[in-house]
C-alpha cells in the first residue's frame, strides 16, 4: 500500500499588508479626537475599513487610550498594533494592541545630476558578476511594479519599496499605492496615494487627472468637485511642497 501525505489543515505563508499609520504628536484626548474627525472630514471615505498602526512613539504624556480607541472605531479604522514607549506602551498593550516594530522608511529619491548619468561602458561594469574587488558593488533597487491591465472598483494595488506603472485606467473606487513614485498611462478616477512610507518627493504622474483622491507622505486632497480645465482630464504631476500638493500639466 502506498503511503500517503495527509493534507494539512493550515499553512503558514508570508505577506505584505499595507497598513496606514496614524501618527499622534499630543497626549490630549479633545485634541486627538478633533484633529482625528477633521482629518477623516477631509479624506471622504478613502480610509475607511483600513488596517492602521498607532504611532505614539512622539508622545511623552500619557494617553487616555478607550475614547481614541472608539473614535477610530466610529470612523471604521481597524487598530492593529502600537509603537509607543513606557507607560503609553503598556497601558495600550492591556486594551489588545500588539507593540510593532516598523520598518525603517523608504529613503527619499534624488534627482539623477546630469554628470551621474550612468554611461554604457558604467552600466556593463555594474551588471558583471561581482567579484573579490567588487565588494562594495550597491544592491540593486527592485524594479518598479507594472500592471498591464485596467484597475477595476474595489481593486487595490500596493507597490512596497518601488514605483508603481498602471498601463490602463485607474477606475473609481480602485486604489493604486506605492512607497516610491506612481505613474498612470491612462485617466486617473481613483485614489493614488505615493510616498506611502514617507518620501515627500515621491509624485504622481497620469496623462489624464480625474482623481476621487490624491495622497503623497501623508499629504492628500480629495478631489469633491471637478478640478479646473488646465488640470482635469489633462496630463498631470502631482508633487508635495510642505502641507499642501502642488499640480503641474505636463504640457508646461
Amino acid at each position: 500500500m502506498t503511503a500517503t501525505t495527509p493534507t494539512l489543515a493550515l499553512d503558514f505563508k508570508s505577506a505584505t499588508i499595507y497598513t496606514l499609520r496614524i501618527v499622534l504628536h499630543r497626549h490630549d484626548s479633545k485634541a486627538l479626537l478633533a484633529a482625528l474627525d477633521q482629518r477623516m472630514q477631509d479624506a471622504g471615505s478613502f480610509f475607511e475599513d483600513e488596517a492602521v498602526v498607532i504611532d505614539a512613539s512622539q508622545v511623552e504624556g500619557e494617553i487616555n487610550w478607550p475614547p481614541f480607541l472608539q473614535a477610530l472605531q466610529r470612523h471604521r479604522l481597524h487598530a492593529v498594533g502600537i509603537v509607543a514607549h513606557g507607560d503609553n506602551l503598556a497601558n495600550a498593550q492591556t486594551l489588545g494592541l500588539t507593540a510593532i516594530d516598523l520598518s525603517t522608511p523608504r529613503p527619499a529619491s534624488q534627482p539623477a545630476q546630469e554628470k551621474d548619468t550612468p554611461s554604457v561602458a558604467a552600466k556593463a561594469k555594474r551588471n558583471r558578476p561581482t567579484t573579490d574587488t567588487d565588494a562594495s558593488a550597491p544592491t540593486p533597487a527592485p524594479a518598479a511594479l507594472v500592471i498591464n491591465r485596467q484597475l477595476r472598483s474595489g481593486q487595490r494595488v500596493y507597490a512596497r519599496d518601488t514605483d508603481l506603472i498602471v498601463m490602463g485606467v485607474v477606475s473609481q473606487g480602485a486604489e493604486v499605492i506605492a512607497d516610491g513614485n506612481i505613474h498612470v498611462y491612462g485617466p486617473l478616477r481613483g485614489k493614488a496615494m505615493a510616498g506611502a512610507r514617507g518620501d515627500e518627493t515621491a509624485r504622481i504622474f497620469t496623462t489624464h487627472l480625474d482623481p476621487e483622491l490624491l495622497a503623497i507622505a501623508g499629504v492628500y486632497r480629495a478631489i469633491e468637485t471637478q478640478l479646473e480645465d488646465r488640470l482635469h482630464g489633462q496630463p498631470v504631476v502631482v508633487q508635495r511642497e510642505g502641507d499642501t500638493l502642488r499640480f503641474i500639466p505636463l504640457d508646461n
